[in-house]
């Protein structure tokens, strides 16, 4: 009976360090967008690696990647790879570097912006993807805009002639609680959809960049969860097969 209660009593203490530990969702912090993101989609990789060499990578590095096993997992030959990603390097072994010197960037923004490697891990994808997607206008601010996922950023809006210009628009629910939204104010060149697939693409290439194994790990879990279940069957035939006489 001691050991019974004991019992107890640790599972009551793990589930309320639990639920203690988990990140709170107040009311000042912006819903979180799905992503549905797919790093097995190799089209959507080689969008979001153009993408982000394009947009992303005259202030973001990745240096954990190397050009070459960018053209081996994304299905693109080495001439691709040189021609239309390695604008800062000069052999494929390199990795994804950039030429920006950290001293001027603190200068220019405050801090050196971040390596961009293992962002997706850090943060995850939806993150990332709402974070892309919830720029608006505030005059005041040192870059004209601000973001309602990380307040007061000193990254500018980068991709703003694609998605255009949005303006925060604060209103009072029926229950009398803060509700956040975002207002076209000036489109861009992209429609909200075109918008909306072109920062997935990045998000799937960080996605991707943060772990490239996990494209290898995921073809490979499923042979292996089809192994389990054959073996599993046979296992189960030969127990039959043995115990049928014991009753």
């Amino acid at each position: 009976m001691l050991m019974r209660a004991s019992a107890r009593t640790y599972i009551a203490v793990l589930a309320v360090s639990l639920v203690v530990g988990l990140p709170a969702h107040g009311a000042g912090e912006f819903p979180l967008q799905h992503a549905g993101n797919d790093v097995s989609n190799i089209a959507s990789l080689q969008r979001g690696a153009r993408n982000f060499v394009n947009f992303c990578m005259g202030c973001h590095s990745a240096q954990y990647v190397r050009y070459n096993r960018l053209a081996e997992d994304l299905g693109l030959s080495e001439d691709q790879v040189i021609d239309n990603l390695m604008f800062a390097a000069e052999k494929p072994q390199e990795t994804m570097t950039i030429a920006m010197p950290e001293q001027d960037a603190q200068g220019w923004f405050g801090q050196a912006p971040p390596d961009l490697s293992l962002i997706a891990r850090s943060r995850g994808p939806d993150y990332l993807y709402t974070f892309l997607k919830t720029f608006y206008l505030e005059p005041g601010s040192p870059t004209g805009v601000n973001n309602l996922v990380l307040a007061n950023a000193s990254m500018p809006h980068v991709l703003w002639e694609l998605q255009g210009e949005q303006r925060l628009i604060e209103e009072t629910d029926d229950e009398g609680h803060r509700v956040q939204r975002l207002e076209m104010v000036r489109p861009g060149r992209l429609s909200p959809d075109e918008y909306d697939q072109f920062v997935r693409d990045i998000v799937n290439f960080l996605d991707y960049v943060g772990e490239p194994m996990q494209r290898e790990r995921i073809r490979l879990g499923g042979w292996v969860i089809a192994f389990l279940l054959v073996f599993g069957l046979f296992s189960y035939l030969l127990k039959e097969e043995i115990w049928k006489d014991i009753k």
